[in-house]
């Protein structure tokens, strides 16, 4: 049970992971070739489902396998302990970033009335450079997680010999 909370909580953070780099290289880069008319093409998409409605459900799915697996591997190694402590960290990290630094841009780029052209493009362009450090914080996370990985099956496979 162990082993397949651990690799669930690996696979859902590199989804996440993944999800967040595909914002950086299309969403972000269609909202911003044409300003202010794609921004305004991207909140007609967006008008039934925006990318949010996948964060909300599976970065708690992450935070929380992660977190449900640092328990059960509480006892097996302390480096499996502290490789889920510092992934778990880079995963709640990358939520305070998207509620703290994301969310209020976003909420301004999509509000109406529509702000005026030079405000868009100023966050458009902070929101885009500022996502890649999200995704950094996001793999040093997901790389921790495999490290985890890697020492659980390390451990499993010491014992055998």
């Amino acid at each position: 049970m162990k082993k397949i909370i651990l690799l669930s909580s690996v696979t859902v953070a590199s989804g996440v992971l993944f999800a967040n780099i595909f914002n950086s290289m299309v969403i972000a880069v269609a909202t911003d070739s044409d300003i202010p008319n794609s921004v305004l093409a991207a909140r007609e998409f967006f008008k039934t489902a925006n990318p949010g409605n996948f964060f909300k459900i599976f970065s708690p799915a992450s935070q929380f396998l992660t977190l449900l697996s640092l328990i059960l591997c509480w006892k097996k190694a302390k480096h499996i302990r502290l490789f889920l402590g510092i992934a778990l960290i880079c995963y709640i990290s990358g939520d305070i970033f998207a509620f703290t630094y994301f969310h209020p841009r976003t909420d301004i780029m999509m509000s109406t009335p529509t702000p005026d052209t030079e405000t868009l493009k100023r966050l458009s362009s902070e929101w885009s450079s500022m996502n890649w450090v999200r995704s950094f914080i996001l793999l040093i996370g997901v790389v921790f997680s495999f490290a985890a990985v890697d020492r659980f099956y390390s451990l499993k496979s010491s014992a055998i010999r």
